[in-house]
């Protein structure tokens, strides 16, 4: 017997009466707002080329690694996923079969964000009524394989109807930003916009980074055989990246360091950069010196810096090696900011012209060390709980230990970073939730009026976001 699914009104509001109805109260007016997506790893292609997706399993499986994550700590192989490999691995080209054995699992998703996501696409986005498991497998992917053919479910028809007002995607220096450039040219006013991520031509340890250096520079027109002419390319392509829209930089290094280098110093760095192989600590150092560098070139351009660092990625060297980078084996790792951002903001903290949006995983940073930065530094701002602290638990404990120091407008709104396009939607709602009962509490135990939780509410789910990344 099938077992039935539902979204509840109230959910992830307290169960104490007084504090539910003051959450219901403040969310109401913003639950519909425009979603501002400011940074994310969706498809600029989905929305270049407004093709219907192919069927449930591409669209809601394989560019989710939420999801195959959880499946393959359980032990589901990713080839049985249809994740594409690097070796010639063969992998499960039957769409239906790869569904049926989410089904068949669904089960390990209770009580994660994941299972809150998809079930809010099962409920809001196809209508569908019961929940998944082996017997309703079919089911579900019929339902959602007929919707998918219909003109309502192509990209642009979904990033209207779920009324997105800008999403932002992520390419590297190299990536030519053709599917930008065509939808600018296709007369549809939907907002899909790029961000420059130059890890793969900052990171001497990245993949291929000597081919990408040379690429990077026949590129960008640059002679990168100097420090200035590689430099000199960095802004020529963050130009080109802001003629298709891009207003902020993404960098995501494994820690927070920077440096300040003398010129000279700098100079003999990158010679032995170009030169490679380089030791660890030299690559340390250079992305170090690089996050200075982008510090100081988004003063020039108004271009906000992100910075996304502690992780660990492709912690699992055979699944690296036979299904490539981003497959769910990224660690968080212990990060340190205060000594580590000093160098850069010695330099430019307190220059108005620039703005950091600072990200982390290690959650006991945020009292000690992010709060009190960005409660100071005048360029700083924190960015929401992000990666595996994106979850109503993250979003609490985030609000909990940053509003004492660093107040709310400290942050910036919320940001899905997802590649799961279908998911924004339902992250952004669970965020507003979160963001209400925080607000309810301080206001039921009279710490705030109930005006101003209705302007914070709205702030955090629009306004800051706008503001922080210049939109």
């Amino acid at each position: 017997m099938t077992k039935p699914l539902r979204l509840h009104p109230d959910r992830l509001f307290p169960a104490d009466p007084t504090i539910r109805g003051i959450a219901r109260a403040l969310y109401a007016p913003i639950k519909d707002l425009p979603i501002i997506s400011p940074h994310g790893h969706t498809d600029p292609s989905w929305f270049a080329g407004d093709e219907n997706f192919a069927n449930p399993t591409d669209l809601l499986i394989i560019p989710d690694h939420y999801v195959f994550r959880m499946l393959y700590s359980q032990g589901v192989k990713l080839e049985e996923l249809g994740i594409s490999s690097k070796d010639g691995t063969p992998v499960e080209a039957d769409s239906r079969k790869i569904w049926r054995r989410l089904a068949e699992h669904y089960h390990l998703f209770r009580g994660t964000p994941s299972r809150m996501w998809l079930d809010w696409v099962f409920v809001e986005m196809f209508g569908l009524d019961v929940r998944l498991e082996p017997a309703t497998a079919d089911l579900y992917y019929e339902t959602i394989d007929a919707a998918l053919a219909t003109p309502a479910f192509k990209p642009r028809a979904l990033f209207e109807s779920n009324n997105i007002e800008l999403l932002a995607t992520t390419e590297s220096p190299l990536d030519p930003l053709i599917h930008h450039r065509a939808i600018r040219e296709s007369g549809w006013g939907g907002r899909v916009v790029t961000a420059y991520r130059p890890d793969p031509v900052v990171d001497p340890e990245h993949d291929g980074f000597a081919a990408n250096l040379i690429r990077f520079g026949e590129i960008a027109g640059e002679d990168i055989s100097t420090w200035e002419g590689y430099l000199n390319a960095h802004r020529n392509r963050r130009a080109y990246f802001r003629e298709a829209g891009a207003t902020s930089t993404d960098h995501g290094h494994p820690s927070a360091a920077t440096a300040d280098l003398s010129r000279a110093d700098a100079e003999a760095l990158y010679a032995k950069v170009l030169a490679g192989p380089v030791s660890p600590a030299e690559a340390e150092l250079f992305r170090a010196q690089m996050l200075t560098e982008m510090a100081r070139m988004s003063i020039d351009d108004g271009m906000v810096l992100q910075i996304h660092p502690g992780v660990l990625r492709n912690h699992n060297p055979s699944l690296m090696a036979r299904f490539g980078r981003d497959k769910g084996a990224d660690i968080p790792t212990p990060t340190d900011y205060v000594r580590a951002l000093k160098p850069l903001l010695d330099a430019h903290g307190s220059d108005p012209r620039l703005s950091i949006i600072l990200f982390t995983l290690d959650e006991t940073s945020y009292s000690r060390e992010l709060a009190p930065l960005a409660g100071h530094y005048p360029s700083l701002r924190i960015g929401p709980p992000w990666w595996f602290n994106d979850s109503p638990e993250g979003m609490r404990r985030f609000r909990e230990q940053v509003t004492e120091t660093a107040g709310f407008y400290n942050t910036v709104g919320f940001n899905d970073d997802t590649r799961a396009f279908l998911s924004i939607p339902a992250r952004h709602d669970v965020a507003r939730r979160m963001d209400c009962v925080w607000l309810a509490q301080l206001v039921a135990e009279h710490r705030i009026e109930e005006d101003e939780a209705h302007e914070v509410a709205r702030a955090l789910a629009y306004d800051l976001v706008k503001a922080a990344y210049k939109l």
